[in-house]
């Protein structure tokens, strides 16, 4: 048996190759599926099945331009009303790849057609080898029950805590776990970063296996549950329907510094995707910060969306192809351009470029004692709640897109996260909204605790 992960970082997404005897079946592939292709040449396998453990609702899935590709056969559970050619697969089914099986059990909770597949290499034993748990087990935690249409949060959780203890904990404790997503997914709470685990591991050490009242289970399920991107459910229609393949996109126009002028008057966001640093410095007016260093994707889904017109800012043709990719993982596609030559283009323009203030944790902590200087706090709610600084106001980058928090037009605004990545996306939503007077706190919350400043905790009030 041949087996592969492909952890995809930024999206915190781990698809699989599972290879025996001249053929293969890949699971959960990412849009861009030329890895599994090359991974199938190298190794003398082809690609005959393509699994999905649920629609997924962070990425949008290669599952269609891969099976275009290949011929390969499509199989995702029978709840999925999946639109695209495939084969609709229920408890007790399984598919003979060589030696190895793959039978799939029904795991619904994270959402109604979840999936997970026993792994059993016939040819070393006849027990299974491993598990790949889609999103209803992770390391260290279990997938979210709010992403259906369907069915209510505490309809799934129940689900959920039946086929955690009903499928999943009744497999040897050797069994190995490979989830679909790891620790900085939404899809959970928080998950462990290690890429696998076993069946024994979770059983000791998972919060959710743990909860031994159906009951308890759903209420700890359905409690304060990390906010839900909107694009979320777009994403699983898409994957629903099959999204096309990515060489059908139309090439990025070259755009000229007067006509972005003109495009943004008419509601186009420039997106400059360049590092923090870079972009404070110098940027064009009314801009949109956020780096592809970090969960760039993600981001730009949660607070543009996916239907937003975008023209790109990039210090680079690198950076460009890089940031259209990465947007259309997550099914980002209206991408009308980049600005030709970057921001030394507009500069040549002569049109001015804008700066972004910033400052240290040491000089906040001191105008903060003058009373002079608002503090706002962009972080998610546990991170709050674990720590925050005194006097500070909360509301996370997550609502910017829904709204922008209450602020004095006329008081200077530091805003903070935990490392300055996502305080400087906030500041560039701030800017483009005409607050002109923010100040982006350089290495953030981890920064303020490394000087050894002090911190309160307990629960968040936002600003509004």
């Amino acid at each position: 048996m041949y087996f592969e992960q492909f952890y995809l970082g930024c999206l915190a997404h781990a698809s699989y190759l599972i290879g025996s005897e001249g053929e293969c079946a890949v699971v959960d592939p990412q849009r861009d599926v030329d890895i599994y292709l090359k991974a199938a040449v190298e190794h003398g396998l082809q690609i005959r099945y393509i699994l999905e453990s649920h629609l997924h609702a962070d990425f949008v899935s290669g599952h269609k331009e891969l099976a275009a590709r290949t011929g390969a056969q499509i199989y995702i559970g029978a709840q999925a009303r999946a639109k695209f050619p495939h084969v609709a697969v229920s408890d007790g089914f399984q598919l003979q790849v060589g030696s190895v099986t793959i039978s799939v059990l029904e795991t619904p909770g994270h959402t109604p057609e979840s999936l997970c597949f026993l792994v059993t290499d016939r040819k070393k034993s006849a027990r299974p080898w491993a598990v790949l748990t889609g999103d209803t087990l992770f390391l260290g935690d279990v997938g979210r029950p709010d992403l259906s249409e369907t069915h209510s949060p505490a309809q799934l959780a129940a689900m959920l805590y039946d086929s955690l203890h009903h499928k999943l904990m009744t497999l040897p404790d050797d069994v190995i776990v490979y989830p679909a997503h790891g620790a900085g997914s939404l899809c959970g709470r928080n998950m462990r970063a290690e890429r696998s685990s076993t069946i024994g591991t979770e059983r000791l050490t998972n919060y959710a296996l743990q909860i031994k009242s159906r009951d308890q289970f759903v209420r700890e399920l359905t409690t304060n549950l990390p906010m839900r991107p909107d694009y979320f459910l777009r994403d699983a229609q898409i994957n629903r329907e099959g999204a096309p393949a990515l060489d059908e996109l139309p090439p990025l126009a070259s755009i000229s510094p007067r006509t972005l002028r003109e495009m943004m008057a008419q509601g186009v966001v420039a997106l400059d995707v360049r590092p923090n640093e870079e972009f404070a410095t110098g940027h064009v007016p009314g801009s949109v910060n956020i780096a592809l260093s970090g969960q760039f994707a993600s981001w730009a889904g949660t607070v543009l969306g996916l239907a937003t017109p975008l023209v790109l800012v990039a210090a680079s043709d690198s950076q460009v192809e890089e940031a259209r990719m990465r947007l259309a993982r997550v099914g980002i596609e209206n991408v009308r351009g980049f600005l030709q030559d970057g921001p030394a283009g507009w500069t040549q323009a002569g049109f001015a470029l804008e700066e972004q203030a910033q400052m240290t944790v040491q000089d906040l902590h001191d105008r903060a004692r003058s009373g002079e200087i608002h503090i706002l706090d962009v972080r998610r709610e546990p991170e709050w709640q674990a720590g925050h600084l005194a006097g500070a106001s909360w509301w996370p980058l997550d609502k910017f897109s829904s709204a922008l928090p209450e602020l004095a037009r006329g008081t200077p605004v530091a805003v903070h996260c935990k490392s300055g990545y996502r305080s400087m996306t906030a500041c560039s939503l701030l800017q483009r909204a005409g607050y002109g007077n923010v100040i982006n706190v350089r290495g953030g919350f981890d920064a303020w605790q490394k000087a050894q400043l002090p911190v309160e905790s307990g629960a968040a009030v936002e600003t509004r």
